[in-house]
């Protein structure tokens, strides 16, 4: 018998993993609250908020607008949603995540719990940590829908959950890698968004290159302290799914974090930035979350304070970052 996936979230992160899932499924279930974008979808063949141009074969997509029917349906079940929306999201559940294998490909913290979300789902839902993965970059929603090579790393404690997914997911032009770093790769992917949102500000501030080169270089260190801390184990931090995904998301011209930095840098308040973007920033709820829990941690985190402090305590960011500077090598 197939293997069922289901995928939560209306976003252009959920979009481009249906896409990808559609070149290996015959159907596909997806979630959306919204019925207009679900109706735009069967009427038009496109998302009509998140990657336009991508176009699905309606036959293959299974939609539903009810979570439970989504969950009822999918052995394999990958959440997509940002992690501010996650908890609310959630409290609508009544189906069983019994046997369930959840794959989050959210990268962020929930703000209700300060949980990671494979944490969360342990906690709140009884699901076993085997049955718990993890799907991270680098790899931007905006690029898989061009077509563009695109690396995922896939990672889960159980290695057999993990190949499926990466199966799944794999294509011409999606390569995959599993991981047994569950843990250390969400919270790496929770990181990158924090210090993608410094180098935004940096670049904002009129930072050139050869400072965002030393701010990156400093903050692949910061996160393999932070890590550490947080779930001692043998990994590379080199790898794709720790420095590629930071590289990517503190570079792009797609990244919404670098994006929202940016507009901070240039002296928007952190009210008038988000209502100027029509997505998330997953680092601006990180970093509260994160400062927070490194507060029992005691990982040395100078960028990632600096953030906090512009976002959440209101500091100048010209005189916040002129600080980091000096504490920066």
């Amino acid at each position: 018998m197939a293997i069922k996936f289901g995928v939560i979230g209306g976003g252009s992160w959920a979009t481009a993993i249906v896409k990808m899932l559609c070149e290996n499924l015959d159907e596909v279930g997806w979630y959306m609250r919204s019925d207009h974008a679900i109706e735009h979808i069967k009427k038009e063949y496109h998302n009509p908020n998140y990657l336009s141009a991508v176009e699905f074969h309606v036959e293959q997509l299974k939609l539903s607008n009810d979570i439970n029917e989504i969950i009822a349906y999918a052995d394999y079940l990958i959440f997509a949603i940002p992690s501010a929306f996650v908890g609310k999201e959630l409290e609508q559940v009544t189906a069983s995540l019994n046997g369930k294998k959840i794959f989050s490909a959210i990268k962020g913290i929930v703000p209700e719990t300060g949980l990671i979300v494979g944490h969360h789902f342990h906690k709140n839902f009884d699901v076993p940590f085997d049955d718990i993965g993890v799907i991270t970059g680098p790899c931007h929603a905006e690029e898989v829908a061009l077509e563009r090579l695109s690396y995922l790393t896939i990672a889960c404690s159980s290695e057999e959950h993990a190949i499926v997914v990466a199966d799944h997911l794999k294509s011409e032009y999606i390569r995959t890698t599993i991981s047994d770093d569950t843990i250390g790769t969400e919270y790496a992917a929770t990181l990158k968004n924090i210090y993608a949102i410094a180098s935004g500000i940096a670049h904002g501030l009129g930072y050139g290159d050869n400072f965002q080169s030393v701010l990156m270089s400093n903050a692949i260190r910061e996160m393999k302290k932070f890590i550490k801390k947080v779930h001692k184990l043998k990994r590379n931090i080199n790898d794709s799914a720790y420095l590629g995904d930071l590289l990517v998301t503190g570079y792009s011209i797609f990244s919404r974090n670098r994006m929202f930095g940016n507009m901070i840098g240039k002296g928007y308040t952190v009210k008038s930035a988000m209502m100027e973007m029509s997505m998330v920033a997953e680092g601006y709820y990180a970093a509260k979350c994160v400062f927070e829990l490194n507060e029992k941690l005691g990982a040395k985190t100078p960028i990632l304070n600096a953030v906090y402090h512009v976002l959440y305590k209101g500091k100048d960011p010209k005189k916040t970052f002129a600080k980091l500077t000096e504490k920066l090598d």
